[in-house]
């Protein structure tokens, strides 16, 4: 018994501890059971062991299961996860098949708004493709202290902003659901971007009915889009992106540099861009391991006449002219799929902003100009009733000519500056789709080798935060 009371007073202390970190008095309710568990055992947890075998064989498989569930569920959710980069956005600096250990306690994890859902999942079952979570309840956005705050050029692992409405067909469901209703809309009505000569209303107006003209279209073709759906914040793709603005920066690019309230950002050693490439021959192979240059890369090369590549490999191959004929940085850019998709500013992926990044408890003066970059933030993700009526701005049933953040907002960018879709295309991180920060690369394997020939052995165990 004395061994009992120690083992219950440590899980005891270990549990309330954990409430006290979390901020959840409603786990007080379990404190009893643990106290039956190890003391009183009032209540038979473990009936099955006086039955039958094929009873007892059965429970004991179930009971293990469900407590594998169960602290699977809590450390996802509280502690760390795994996560597999799935594209080559932040190449050259995490490559595609990376799989990264991700702390949720260096930001601090959050509270869960769909708490009922199946572990190791994040929207969806395999197999028989339904929805792995109930939306109700649904709670407030919370989050626990950490031990940390996001910082400037960090790699963090998020939701997708753009994620909370998209088609449910399966062909549909990685596209941005925004861009497609606009691309929908310029192709049913015919029409551009909304001509300078319009005032701020009149090209509000304008791309209001694009946008609309192109969710109508998707609504009255559901065999093709199927329908269309929502998702809560936390059970949106997970994103990772390295932030290159923090909450009350002004950030602008400019000729593809980054710049924070005036002053350029430090690049990414692997930062790559794409260049025009033209081949006197095949790359050897020994030139594109040495590079690292994918198989993803070469087709892009074979079909669009451009490779993503790292300043170290344009520096190599340019020296190498019995190989290559000539290499041209490719400047190509339009303003068409730039957020703010519905106030078209003529931004580019390369010359962008500047663009002022909202922080919690921050103001900013609202006009019809500007009204477009911060329309998504003040309605969607802070839950506000936005209109604009005979050129004026209601907030809430209000007039409004400014606007107080209730959340900070941050800037993600890919490392593969023009192979990345991020912020330049759906604007603001807010604070509640942060996820986690990757600590260190657990495993790579190279998709386009097979075997052991595809493990990257010299990857294993890098920390992320040596990867600048």
């Amino acid at each position: 018994m004395r061994r009992q009371w120690i083992k219950c007073g440590v899980v005891m202390a270990l549990y309330l501890l954990f409430l006290i970190w979390v901020k959840s008095w409603w786990g007080l309710i379990v404190v009893p059971f643990i106290y039956d568990v190890y003391i009183t055992k009032k209540i038979r947890w473990q009936w099955w062991k006086d039955s039958e075998p094929p009873v007892r064989f059965v429970m004991s498989w179930v009971d293990a299961i469900v407590f594998a569930l169960v602290a699977v569920y809590f450390i996802n959710l509280f502690f760390f996860q795994n996560y597999v980069i799935p594209s080559s956005s932040l190449e050259k600096s995490l490559l595609t098949g990376d799989y990264l250990f991700v702390s949720k306690v260096s930001y601090g994890p959050r509270i869960p708004q769909t708490p009922l859902t199946m572990p190791l999942t994040q929207h969806t079952l395999p197999v028989v493709e339904c929805k792995s979570y109930i939306e109700w309840p649904h709670w407030d956005y919370r989050r626990v202290k950490g031990l940390g705050h996001v910082e400037l050029n960090d790699i963090v692992v998020f939701n997708y902003p753009s994620g909370d409405t998209l088609c449910s067909a399966p062909q549909y469901q990685a596209m941005d659901f925004y861009s497609l209703c606009y691309a929908l809309g310029y192709q049913i009505t015919g029409q551009g971007p909304a001509p300078d000569s319009l005032t701020a209303e009149q090209r509000m107006g304008y791309y209001n009915a694009v946008y609309s003209a192109g969710r109508k279209y998707i609504a009255d073709n559901p065999g093709e889009y199927g329908e269309v759906i929502t998702r809560p914040a936390d059970r949106r793709e997970n994103y990772v992106k390295r932030c290159v603005g923090l909450p009350g920066q002004t950030l602008q690019i400019k000729n593809r540099i980054v710049y924070l309230d005036g002053k350029p950002n430090k690049e990414p050693d692997n930062v790559q861009y794409t260049y025009y490439v033209k081949l006197r021959q095949s790359l050897p192979e020994d030139i594109v391991r040495e590079l690292g240059i994918s198989n993803e890369d070469i087709m892009s090369l074979n079909t669009m006449g451009y490779m993503p590549l790292t300043k170290r490999a344009v520096a190599v191959l340019s020296q190498r002219r019995d190989l290559v004929e000539s290499i041209e940085l490719n400047t190509d850019a339009t303003d068409m799929d730039i957020y703010p998709l519905d106030g078209n500013k003529h931004w580019t992926r390369d010359n962008y902003g500047p663009v002022w990044i909202p922080a919690k408890g921050k103001s900013i003066d609202l006009t019809l100009d500007n009204l477009p970059v911060y329309e998504r933030p003040i309605r969607t993700y802070e839950g506000n009733d936005l209109q604009v009526r005979n050129g004026k701005i209601y907030i809430n049933g209000r007039e409004a000519s400014s606007y107080t953040f209730k959340m900070d907002y941050y800037w993600m960018m890919g490392d593969n500056r023009h192979n990345s879709a991020d912020s330049r295309y759906w604007g603001f991180v807010p604070e509640d789709h942060i996820v986690g920060k990757p600590i260190f690369i657990w495993w790579s394997s190279d998709p386009d080798r097979k075997g052991l020939a595809g493990v990257r052995w010299n990857r294993l165990f890098k920390f992320v935060d040596n990867i600048k």
